[in-house]
């Protein structure tokens, strides 16, 4: 029996009697695991996490528990593993996207104390520097995009982008209208959008306060945004009509951190992206 069953046996109170691996995403390893209870719980599972990672995890799906969006529930979670309820996962109903749109703006809409977060977060392994701030922009290049870029340029896997970072940090035009932080998901691609009984749940979070253009801006870059759930949204939350206009501004950050994970082509991306908005 591996460390993490032992933790989890003695965490959660019940001697753990199946483990099937299943899908878990390109970071963690992920299982079905049936208790001798009759309970079955979902566990992700990390060979060397960086600390905290998993307690972070768990914080972050209870902060996004008080928006109307389901998240599942924390079972346990330990420096080895997290421990979820299981989640029948189920084809999207006819008004998936609609019920998404109105519930990311509940979500974008009960706000958060300020730019950041009073505690850690990670997106995948990297580690979110969430020093509280009201300086949405200042929080976006210098505690998002610049670290991640440094990071990818010291390993050869982008250009070096740093004159057009700087430049857009003297933009504030290119940022929008100004607005008060939102309560972000914070890695919203659809592989974190998954369905249960038709309707939308939220899983893998790695949250903070930021402007809420970024969720979207992230759905659109792996697999796009129906106009549906957008519609929805504008009918809760209606977003600046220049939105749009953001879409790759609030890119940066995930293409950063592909660059940094995966190498590839994701950091010519980000410099192409630089060059465009600097």
């Amino acid at each position: 029996m591996k460390m993490w069953q032992r933790e989890l046996a003695a965490a959660i109170g019940a001697r753990v009697t199946a483990v099937e691996a299943v899908t878990g995403g390109d970071i963690n390893e992920a299982y079905r695991v049936r208790l001798a209870d009759g309970r079955v719980v979902f566990v992700k599972t990390h060979a060397n996490p960086p600390p905290g990672m998993f307690a972070t995890e768990a914080a972050g799906l209870d902060w996004l528990r008080t928006a109307p969006l389901r998240v599942p529930r924390v079972l346990a979670s330990a420096e080895t593993f997290l421990a979820l309820e299981w989640i029948d996962v189920s084809a999207k109903g006819r008004d998936f996207d609609e019920a998404l749109g109105r519930g990311l703006a509940g979500l974008h809409q009960s706000g958060a104390p300020t730019f950041g977060l009073a505690g850690e977060s990670y997106l995948a392994t990297l580690p979110q520097d969430n020093t509280p701030t009201t300086d949405g922009v200042a929080f976006w290049i210098d505690q998002r995009v610049r670290p991640l870029v440094e990071r990818a340029i010291r390993a050869g896997s982008m250009p070096d982008a740093r004159a057009d970072l700087d430049r857009l940090r003297a933009r504030p035009d290119r940022f929008g209208p100004p607005e008060p932080p939102a309560r972000l998901h914070g890695d919203l691609w659809w592989g974190n959008v998954i369905a249960e009984m038709g309707a939308p749940v939220l899983i893998d979070p790695a949250v903070y306060g930021g402007h809420r253009e970024v969720d979207l801006a992230m759905l659109a870059l792996f697999g796009g945004v129906p106009p549906a759930l957008i519609a929805a949204y504008h009918e809760v939350f209606p977003l600046a009509d220049s939105w749009r206009d953001r879409v790759t501004l609030w890119q940066l950050y995930p293409l950063a951190a592909h660059a940094v994970l995966f190498g590839g082509g994701y950091g010519a991306q980000v410099a192409r992206a630089l060059a465009s908005l600097a």
